[in-house]
């Protein structure tokens, strides 16, 4: 029999608790990088410049897309 056990090992209740806080963190860190990146770019208008000559397939779809600041 295991006679070593211990509820408070690394494998029991602060292992638990530890990785719930390192989720919750990156859970955390996440939503507010996505926000940054969101406010950085809900300011970012753009038009699009002689839209009836944009082709479905090709490279220069790209080239029709000017940033307005």
């Amino acid at each position: 029999m295991n006679e070593n056990r211990s509820v408070f090992s690394l494998h029991g209740i602060t292992g638990m608790l530890i990785a719930t806080v390192l989720l919750l963190s990156i859970l955390a860190g996440l939503t507010v990088w996505g926000l940054g990146v969101q406010n950085a770019n809900m300011s970012n208008f753009y038009k699009v410049k002689d839209e009836q000559s944009i082709k479905m397939f090709g490279s220069t779809r790209a080239e029709h897309i000017v940033d307005v600041k």
